[in-house]
């Protein structure tokens, strides 16, 4: 039955008059501005509903009626996304071949756990690959955050493309094309659970669609939840397994709920143990320093803190859109494209560690626990000692009874795209205007547990009788009996570790406002065919507030903040940008012997970009048919990149390892030179050693944006290159195959200077760097590096990386028992060089492609969006049957991940992994993944059944040790850690 026309017209209307509100409330003063659109203006020659239609990843402006054109864009269906089983549209994303070097996704706990995925194309991180929704930029990078059941189709653009749709778009684009026109309504259910009957997920849709002659509107709301899963519950990742030389031992941290106490070597010797790291003993009496009660510290004393972190994180989502045309008039078109997401979820790490350098733990000599009989305790360290042969003086501990780490994050995403189009006719030339508003906005609340406000702990003056503390008058009586040497042993300390222990919420939001016009349309005819123009304004402002617990917040001279960890600055702050394009089609030749067509394509944006100038971006695609059945392309674009919000104005603390400091045995250097700039409050007297480089601990520093930390930063710049063919052979019905070869390099990356290359720049001349190292001014640790020494955001380095690309689809001839169709993708990587600092004497060259780079390397420190481990196989690649006979459909997908090595990604021992044996190399297999489902429609019904098994065989992850990563001893940005995994859906129609 047809929905009553008037109905329609007041549900259209309504969705219209919301989106027209919207616009109305944000901003209206900027509307006078420039304005511009990297939406395409659509064709003049359809009719009007498809005549406004964008297709716009296709890497042009210009709407076309050719399937092929210059760019190389890959193509995911509904019925692809549909057979996959996945609820999140990010985990389909992610394992596509062009997507490598680290991607963020729900496994991911450490330096994840916000349920969110990121999309990496190139290697060259999120932040360089555009998303857009419809053809206008997405603000949230989560491509999780667009409900999966309001997608028609994904199409990816792994090319550069900034002349076409400006910064960012240097690896490529993923435009997400929302399902239009329809009519009725569905229902669908999912369910899903892995063979080890744990990480249970379940989803919901309902999708409504009607269509009438004066418009249409579709509209949906979702639901998807997802359970977490313990490393516990996996053999590979239940026990932390550190790799020594060629030596796998089961252990953890040194960070242990019984302490761990390094002890100077006068200390060590009246012990008696041989050893300067001790451990209390089962039973052994804390407050007695004897050989009775301690021992030395070894592996079997090491916590192992993985059990208690997650392979997947919990999860919860519900979503909605809606998509609403209405005709105002013959040729005019109001519109509006909403989506909508919140999202729960939550990460849990082991439980926080007290009175490491890093927690800048301070201890009386006094204090009635302290039976070391040393100094005063300075930021952990006993200031009597130093750090010599021994690797100093500290103590550590684990406060298990804070209970563990969490961040419980809520995010809501929201984007809401509405404005008018439509077309007219000049000299019988058919043109389409577009104009609208673009607004996103993302709101993110995060709730840190677990971590112990020291302020709140007491750890001066004391007297313990019976194990009991008795503190001056004034003192918290809770706070006086924390013991910090053995905090989880009596209640009374326990007692006082959980009364310091906080919980603390900090907020943010990003906010991007767009105004858009293009217009498109035929110049003029050449033999050849029509000249076609499109071109248009855009005028956007990108903004972000964020507002850490008072807790968090960093304070600048120290480089922490109370709780120690995870901290933070307040950011604010924001950019307009301003952009004009134009882009021109022009077929050159046609109809001629060895050239059917010969098209040429050329475009240019010119950007105005706040306070960091101008740029103009230029693009060359060129196009030759041979004949029917070959098409030559190539595309030459530059590529350009301004620094986020992020990059500009954010502060928050770091624990980078370092594995060299050039002041090590300083000895003096002339006035003024870089060393002795570099070497500032080091003792000249040639025994200096550096504590984290001889403990191979993490040190500690502030990250600070650009504009923060006062160090000027400007667009990154570059040139893409791709080159290839098409071959359809009209001899093999149904078969196409493509080949491209592709090119990125990039110059004056934007990026974290590390503590590392802040070190090596400055004493090798870049002296501007050297403002930035804080070394202890004196005392027993002088020269030694404090945590106010900052890592400043800045243009360092750059990056090039080719490969090829193949594709090969084939359907075959239709069967008495069904129809096949059969298909392979895969990319091989031929370079992906980095250059730590080009023309600068010390400037490292990185040859990542086939390596994995650990963390703690020093390779890692250029791994894309700050992941500290990432992986660059030469090849990687997808394959696929698909059947379909009568109700019946089958599919069987492979996924594979080529071999690598972990190490010695420039040749020197020392990138190998950091706790190997020196110069040691690993060497790993192939990973293919294989993904079954099965489909049948019940047309009396209405009713379709999905039925699926991911990762068939069960493959398990490559052991990568927990040395080399973060998370669960292996790679979870591109292996699978659940295992084999059921799921099932029902779809109902109405």
């Amino acid at each position: 039955m047809k929905f009553g026309e008037n109905k329609l017209c007041t549900s259209v209307r309504l969705a219209l008059s919301l989106g027209m509100l919207a616009a109305s409330a944000y901003g209206t003063t900027a509307f006078a501005q420039d304005a511009q659109s990297t939406t395409p203006a659509p064709a003049a020659d359809q009719g009007k509903s498809k005549t406004l239609e964008t297709v716009t990843v296709t890497g042009s402006l210009i709407r076309r009626v050719d399937v092929e054109t210059a760019s190389p864009v890959v193509t995911i269906d509904r019925a692809q996304i549909q057979a996959t089983g996945k609820q999140t549209l990010g985990d389909l994303v992610q394992q596509l071949p062009a997507m490598t070097g680290g991607n963020v996704n729900p496994q991911t706990n450490n330096g994840g756990g916000t349920g969110g995925s990121s999309i990496n194309l190139r290697g060259l991180g999120s932040r360089r690959t555009l998303i857009l929704i419809d053809g206008q930029r997405l603000l949230s990078k989560d491509p999780n955050a667009i409900p999966a059941d309001a997608i028609e189709r994904i199409e990816v653009l792994p090319t550069g493309a900034s002349a076409t749709y400006g910064s960012d778009a240097i690896g490529g684009v993923v435009n997400f094309i929302t399902r239009k026109n329809y009519q009725g309504a569905t229902f669908t259910a999912n369910v899903g659970q892995s063979d080890r009957t744990d990480g249970d997920q379940s989803g919901y849709t309902f999708t409504f669609g009607q269509t009438s002659d004066k418009g249409s509107i579709m509209a949906g709301l979702s639901y998807n939840k997802q359970d977490g899963v313990l490393s516990a519950n996996r053999d590979f990742s239940k026990n932390a397994l550190s790799l020594s030389g060629t030596q796998v031992a089961v252990g953890g941290s040194s960070s242990t709920p019984v302490g761990r106490i390094q002890l100077g070597d006068s200390q060590a010797a009246a012990l008696g143990l041989g050893c300067n790291r001790v451990s209390l003993n089962a039973g052994g009496n804390p407050t007695v320093l004897s050989s009775a009660n301690y021992h030395c510290y070894g592996n079997a004393d090491k916590y192992n803190y993985a059990a208690v972190n997650l392979i997947m994180t919990p999860q919860e989502r519900t979503g909605g859109f809606i998509n609403a045309e209405y005709h105002l008039a013959d040729h005019v078109t109001a519109y509006v494209d909403a989506v909508y997401n919140k999202t729960s979820a939550n990460f849990q790490l082991a439980p926080a560690v007290y009175g490491s350098t890093s927690t800048a733990a301070s201890v009386s000599a006094g204090n009635g626990f302290n039976v070391f009989n040393s100094p005063q305790l300075v930021n952990g360290v006993m200031s009597g000692g130093g750090f010599g042969t021994a690797s100093g003086n500290a103590f550590t501990q684990r406060l298990t009874s804070a209970g563990l780490r969490e961040a419980f994050t809520g995010r809501t995403d929201a984007q809401i795209n509405t404005g008018l189009k439509g077309d007219f006719t000049v000299f019988d030339k058919n043109w389409n205007w577009d104009v609208g508003f673009n607004y996103g906005h993302q709101s993110i609340v995060t709730t840190t547990a677990g971590l112990v406000d020291q302020t709140k702990l007491y750890t001066g003056d004391s007297t313990v009788t019976n194990g009991v503390a008795t503190c001056p008058a004034g003192t918290d009586p809770v706070a006086c009996q924390f013991n910090p040497f053995e905090p989880n042993s009596s209640a009374a300390s326990i007692a006082a570790v959980r009364a310091a222990s906080v919980t603390a919420p900090s907020n943010s939001y990003l906010i991007e406002k767009t105004y858009h016009a293009g217009l498109s349309g035929e110049l003029f005819s050449l033999p050849a065919g029509a000249v076609q123009l499109a071109g248009g304004f855009e005028w956007r402002k990108d903004y972000q507030h964020t507002v850490p617990a008072p807790q968090l917040e960093i304070d600048p001279s120290t480089g922490s903040c109370i709780l120690g960890s995870q901290c933070l600055s307040a950011v604010q702050g924001g950019y307009t940008t301003k952009d004009l394009y134009a882009e021109t089609f022009i077929p050159i030749l046609a109809g001629l012997p060895g050239i059917q067509s010969l098209n040429l394509t050329i475009g240019d944006r010119y950007s105005k970009i706040g306070s960091f100038g101008s740029t103009n971006n230029f693009k060359f695609a060129l196009e030759w048919k041979p004949f029917d059945d070959l098409l030559l392309r190539g595309t030459m674009e530059d590529v350009f990149r301004a620094p986020n919000l992020t990059e500009l104005y954010f502060s928050g603390s770091d624990a980078p390892l370092i594995h060299t400091d050039p002041c090590t045995n300083y000895a003096g250097a002339p006035a003024g030179s870089p060393l002795a700039i570099a070497c500032a409050n080091v003792p000249a007297n040639g025994t200096f050693q550096n504590q984290y480089v001889v403990s191979q601990t993490q040190a500690g520093a502030v990250v600070q944006g650009s504009r923060v930390a006062g160090f000027p930063v400007k667009p990154e710049h570059g040139k893409s290159y791709d080159f290839g063919f098409v071959y359809s052979p009209s001899y093999v019905p149904g078969l196409s195959t493509t080949v491209d070869l592709w090119r990125v390099n990039l110059n004056d990356t934007i990026t974290t200077v590390g503590l590392q290359s802040l070190l090596n720049l400055c004493a090798n001349g870049s002296t501007q760097y050297c403002q930035y190292i804080q070394r202890q001014a004196g005392g027993p640790n002088a020269g030694q590096l404090l945590q106010s020494t900052v890592e400043p955001t800045g243009n360092l380095g750059s990056l090039n990386t080719s490969g090829i690309d193949f594709s090969a689809n084939y359907k075959l001839p239709q069967f008495s028992f069904g129809q096949f169709n059969v298909g392979l993708n895969a990319t091989y990587l031929k370079y992906y060089d980095q250059v730590t600092a080009p023309g600068v004497e010390g400037s490292v060259t990185y040859k990542n492609a086939g390596h994995l780079l650990p963390y703690g390397s020093a390779a890692s420190a250029a791994c894309p969006d700050n992941a500290g481990v990432c992986l660059f196989p030469r090849w990687r690649g997808q394959a696929f049957v698909d059947w379909q006979a009568g109700g019946w459909s089958a599919q069987w997908r492979m996924r594979y991940i080529g071999r690598f090595q972990n190490g010695a990604a420039t040749g020197s021992p020392q990138d190998s992994f950091p706790n190997g044996e020196s110069g040691t190399i690993l060497k790993y297999g192939a990973t293919t993944y294989n993904d079954v489902s099965v489909g049948y429609n019940l047309a009396m019904i209405n009713t379709r059944l999905d039925f699926g098994i991911n990762n068939l065989f069960d493959k398990q992850p490559p052991m990568l040790y927990a040395n080399n990563t973060l998370n669960a001893n292996t790679d979870p940005s591109d292996f699978d850690l659940m295992g084999r995994y059921y799921w099932a859906r029902v779809t109902v129609k109405f």
